[in-house]
């Protein structure tokens, strides 16, 4: 029989060690034919980004270290790298210079000079003019500049192929090599917002003729533009409200598969990929709904939609064709994010890659129940709630367990329902965890996206209070003992939590979090600087907002026990930002601790740190609400 043990003291075998050691972080995708290539990071060898390939059941990487493919363009990346009849080109994080690379291993040799001033990403090959196109990102002067470039392959120079914009994204060449295809958006809008879809002949010396607006505009997002085999344009857009998969016709966009779900997720990255199209005028796509991801197959003439029955709850980030089948990332609650292989006819599914080796079998796991619940503002918003879950242990009659409110970054991003040993080191231990998509989440259309425009500090922490609140009303959380977590803008949700909910949270964790958004929407990198006038208003005429909406101008009102947990070289949330918090505490006697990792940017990528950052959470949350010690 199951022992007895209060809740949040259960022994787990899942260790901080584990979640740590058994993650990888996928990056880029590409595929070459049937083989297939992407980039995994690494903890273990402190975040490096290796580039494996796959080839008829088995993998072998194609770099060693110290070389590690990985892009800062916008600081978040991705696009990294490109193949092409058996080549691999990519750029290096720590050289800032591309390089090329024979699929089969070997030294890589470099294209471009080594610069810390020149970033690129998202490229595509084009052989006809012996060059890639990409996203150039150039650091040389006073302001950032971003456009759209070429770099020959002879002799790795530069050049310009588009400017003007603000922000470039997805250079995609016909089949041809005769039209490229771009995305372009400008100051105050984020690519979620509104962007433009453009096009322009490619004549015989590789510059750019005639070109011309397709679609978008400041209130439309067009994202992933992509050709057909027959040279048709394709592209994501929400401008019937949520992301949708449209053909370039003469009179604009035909939205070949109308439906009330996201057939995308925002673009934070480079080189992401929800639909793939097939030779016979048809497409298979991911589409989101209530937070919850369906595989589709769509006839682009009829309009015809068919699912693909697959057991995957989370996919979308890269689907594309390897020969005859369709390579999609997947997770679902009962497996960890990976590559698989689908048969759209059989619907059979072959595995490629996971991103973590989980040690717990089935009665282990527990599985996410979707949550609605009423908001302040007289709304609804979503999460998936994860009870707690140990077949060694029972607890005690009548006693609910404390609460473990995960909120994501973003703000413009989604939880996700794949398994996630972060999740389940806290079910394992008794704690049930509610991760939360508050408003400003995608996947619930772009009018739930924008519940959060000019409210952020309010939306996003009403509804993260509101889950907690609505939880324990119903019983199945002990309201004296809730914690709130999490990085970045949810960092940022959890210190306003705290300094406006007052005593609503036992406990909570920041990591990395933003403390102070006059200071970031000034001095932040240029992909975020204007990221605010969206979210509370234009800086110039709403600092007072900036001010009110500021954790670090009222530190003296929390009550609550905080930690936390910054890395030392973060460019996106500086260390001056966690330090000023720090400072603010101890003149307002807040009870707090504080943890810093050097190395470490935003987001932790090594082991050691990522294990010892959740131990201590582990721990300060043991003494705070007065659980039995465990051994962690």
């Amino acid at each position: 029989m199951p022992q007895t043990s209060a809740y949040g003291c259960w022994p787990s075998p899942l260790s901080a060690h584990d979640v740590a050691a058994a993650s990888l972080r996928l990056g880029d995708v590409c595929v070459d034919g049937t083989d297939i290539y992407w980039t995994e990071g690494r903890a273990s060898e402190n975040g490096r980004c290796a580039i494996v390939r796959w080839r008829d059941g088995t993998t072998h990487d194609v770099i060693a270290a110290p070389f590690s493919a990985r892009t800062t363009v916008h600081e978040y990346g991705g696009g990294a790298i490109a193949c092409r009849d058996g080549i691999v080109y990519f750029t290096d994080s720590a050289k800032g210079q591309v390089f090329r690379v024979d699929g089969n291993g070997g030294e890589p040799t470099p294209i471009t000079p080594a610069s810390k001033d020149q970033r690129f990403a998202d490229f595509v090959v084009d052989s006809t003019h012996n060059r890639l196109v990409a996203v150039g990102e150039d650091h040389s002067g006073a302001v950032v500049v971003n456009r759209i470039v070429a770099i020959s392959l002879e002799d790795g120079g530069v050049t310009t192929l588009v400017s003007g914009s603000d922000f470039y994204a997805s250079p995609r060449l016909d089949p041809n090599a005769r039209r490229l295809a771009w995305i372009a958006w400008n100051f105050p809008q984020m690519p979620w917002d509104g962007t433009e879809l453009w096009c322009a002949d490619v004549a015989t010396d590789g510059s750019l003729d005639t070109p011309q607006r397709i679609a978008g505009g400041t209130n439309e997002s067009v994202v992933q533009p992509h050709w057909s085999s027959g040279a048709e344009l394709y592209c994501v857009s929400d401008t019937g409200g949520w992301w949708n998969v449209c053909r370039a016709g003469t009179e604009g966009l035909i939205n070949v598969a109308p439906m009330a779900m996201e057939c995308a997720s925002p673009p934070w990255n480079f080189g992401l990929s929800t639909y793939a199209l097939t030779a016979d005028r048809s497409l298979a796509l991911c589409a989101a709904g209530n937070g919850l991801w369906r595989l589709r197959k769509v006839d682009a003439d009829s309009g015809d939609i068919h699912d693909v029955n697959v057991t995957f709850t989370d996919m979308g980030s890269h689907v594309h064709f390897a020969g005859d089948r369709l390579l999609i990332d997947g997770g679902s609650p009962a497996e960890p994010k990976g590559l698989h292989l689908v048969d759209l006819t059989t619907g059979a599914v072959e595995t490629i890659w996971r991103s973590a080796t989980s040690p717990l079998d089935a009665t282990w796991i527990s599985t996410p129940e979707s949550i609605t619940f009423p908001t302040p503002d007289g709304a609804f918003a979503h999460a998936f709630l994860y009870r707690p879950r140990n077949p060694n242990v029972s607890a005690p009659q009548d006693e609910p367990p404390p609460l473990f409110v995960r909120v994501h970054g973003g703000p413009t991003s989604a939880t996700s329902t794949s398994l996630n040993l972060n999740v389940q080191y806290w079910t394992t231990r008794g704690f049930a965890v509610c991760d939360v998509n508050y408003g400003g989440s995608t996947s619930y259309g772009r009018a739930y996206r924008e519940r959060l425009r000019g409210m952020t500090g309010c939306v996003d922490v009403d509804d993260c209070v509101a889950a907690a609140q609505y939880l324990a009303q119903r019983g199945d959380v002990d309201p004296n003992r809730m914690a709130i977590s999490g990085g970045s803008a949810g960092g940022y949700v959890v210190l306003c939590a705290l300094v406006f909910s007052r005593n609503i949270f036992a406990a909570g964790t920041s990591y990395y979090g933003v403390t102070d958004v006059e200071t970031l929407a000034r001095d932040t990198h240029k992909f975020e600087s204007r990221y605010y006038d969206s979210l509370i208003g234009p800086y110039d005429t709403h600092a007072s907002l900036y001010h009110n909406r500021s954790p670090i101008h009222f530190v003296s009102r929390i009550r609550t026990p905080l930690l936390i947990l910054q890395g030392c070289d973060d460019p996106v949330v500086p260390l001056s930002q966690a330090e000023a918090l720090v400072e603010a505490l101890r003149a307002s006697d807040v009870p707090h601790e504080y943890v810093t990792y050097e190395g470490e940017q935003h987001g932790f990528r090594i082991a050691a740190n990522i294990s010892h950052a959740l131990e201590t959470e582990l721990a300060f949350y043991t003494r705070v609400m007065g659980l039995m010690p465990v051994t962690i």
